[in-house]
């Protein structure tokens, strides 16, 4: 059994607008989780972003799922385990952290376990795990990912993004956890709500599929989730107002929120800046990042000796 393996896992922006639980977006800001055999106990360290926010124990979910590895392979797991974190993915704001966290716990121990499962099969354990595969799929393979779940299985395909679209995310200072964010959707929704979130999301996979980026401004928009998310964040619309008139494309909530996704071409410091008043206006400082898109998914180490 190998003794020591490191994953390096890029974050996701997901939903996309009317995507809801199918289409994400990997990022080029990452976590890494290394699994190491080591002693009689088990240990979990973290270190970084918002390292006050994350469990330090063995009941994290990146460790469960280091150990669910070792339960499907029936392997016996070592006495001793320790994961160690270094977290570089704000926490609880919409930008996949649980998702990296249980890649990493998933990718590293089965190195550990002689990489008895597949990508497919790592991917299949991490939806069922979080509970939807658009995150997990996107940070796994990188590029945009459009997820289906059919019984057990995820079937996802993957594009390249243009090299010169970016996302500029407005962090808020505060978290949403996505349990309360879906507690505010409704049970039902009206069939023209959803013939319009569809017509949109087709055209948003056919946008990147094809290049033609400027219809990105049509093809985010939604009705199922975010005319309702936005009333548990602050300034929301007067953050996309903000982008928008600073020359974004598109603008987003990120995963379920409360960061707000503005898509850019060009001019992204002035979309950044104006995103950051707006929230200012509303007494909420904002971290803003302007990040590309993540083209290679997730990467593991094996380390030898």
């Amino acid at each position: 059994m190998t003794g020591k393996a490191t994953a390096r896992i890029p974050a996701s922006t997901t939903n996309l607008g009317p995507g809801i639980d199918v289409l994400g977006l990997a990022l080029q800001l990452y976590s890494t989780i290394t699994l190491e055999i080591s002693g009689n106990t088990s240990e979990v360290v973290v270190n970084g972003v918002d390292a006050d926010k994350i469990p330090s124990n063995t009941d994290h979910i990146a460790f469960q799922a280091a150990e669910l590895i070792f339960q499907r392979s029936g392997i016996a797991k070592p006495k001793g385990l320790k994961l160690t974190i270094t977290n570089g993915i704000p926490a609880i704001r919409g930008l996949g952290g649980s998702g990296t966290a249980i890649l990493g716990g998933l990718l590293t121990a089965n190195v550990l376990c002689g990489n008895r499962f597949s990508l497919s099969e790592i991917l299949n354990f991490a939806s069922s795990i979080e509970g939807h595969p658009d995150n997990v799929a996107a940070s796994l393979y990188g590029g945009l990912v459009i997820s289906v779940q059919e019984k057990e299985n995820i079937h996802t395909i993957q594009l390249k993004c243009d090299p010169n679209l970016n996302v500029v995310l407005a962090i808020p200072d505060f978290t949403l956890s996505t349990q309360k964010a879906r507690n505010v959707l409704p049970k039902t929704v009206d069939f023209a709500d959803a013939i319009y979130n569809i017509s949109r999301s087709s055209l948003l996979v056919a946008s990147i599929a094809t290049g033609k980026l400027d219809l990105l401004s049509v093809a985010m928009n939604d009705k199922m989730h975010q005319p309702y998310r936005c009333s548990l964040i602050p300034g929301f619309d007067d953050v996309v107002e903000a982008a928008t008139s600073a020359g974004a494309i598109s603008i987003a909530l990120s995963g379920a929120g409360p960061t707000i996704a503005a898509y850019c071409m060009q001019n992204m410091d002035r979309v950044g800046s104006k995103m950051q008043n707006a929230f200012k206006q509303h007494g909420i400082p904002c971290e803003i990042k302007v990040l590309a898109a993540d083209l290679e998914g997730a990467k593991v180490q094996i380390h030898n000796g």
